[in-house]
């Protein structure tokens, strides 16, 4: 991996992260504080950025490449669109993290280090650090209801399918004898 230091707050980076479809519509000033506490993070092809059970307060934001999500060695999903965001489960459940994350070919990712939020509160900055935690989990919610859509549509698909797979017919049910009948109309 090569990790750039934190970012400055300039125009040229507060424009780049407004290209990220999460973040375009915050304000200046909350994209400032974010770049302050953010690094740009180049992984190489298999190279791991996310270990399954770590406790690391990094949050990503992909910037280009793709990564391939598993858990316990089974793969659960890949993603290659712009400024997708993981590794947030664990900083919203403070858990560890439920999944690794490996960069597929040469992955580029702006690193947001959450953990920093903690030290504004202990530096007397505590509207920066609540600006900061709003921001966060205003894109969080967002990303949150996107990805709950998606699997909505998924279980629709995946029911659809297992109908259309479940041809055997269902045998007919047997017809008590009329006495019994006659007892459980009753």
């Amino acid at each position: 991996m090569i990790e750039s230091k934190y970012l400055k707050e300039n125009i040229e980076n507060i424009q780049r992260l407004m290209s990220i479809q999460a973040l375009k519509h915050f304000e200046t000033r909350n994209l400032g504080k974010l770049l302050r506490l953010s690094k740009i993070r180049q992984y190489e092809d298999g190279e791991q950025i996310i270990q399954e059970g770590d406790m690391d307060p990094w949050l990503y934001f992909l910037l280009s490449g793709k990564i391939r999500i598993t858990k316990e060695g089974e793969e659960i999903s890949t993603i290659s669109r712009k400024g997708e965001i993981f590794g947030e489960m664990r900083i919203i459940d403070d858990q560890s993290r439920s999944a690794s994350v490996h960069a597929i070919g040469q992955t580029v990712c702006l690193a947001v280090d959450t953990a920093a939020g903690n030290r504004m509160a202990n530096t007397g900055e505590k509207e920066a650090r609540l600006d900061f935690l709003l921001l966060l989990y205003r894109i969080f919610a967002e990303y949150i209801s996107i990805r709950l859509r998606l699997t909505n549509e998924e279980l629709v698909r995946a029911k659809r399918e297992a109908k259309r797979s479940d041809t055997t017919p269902t045998p007919p049910k047997p017809q008590a004898p009329a006495s019994k009948r006659y007892i459980e109309n009753f």
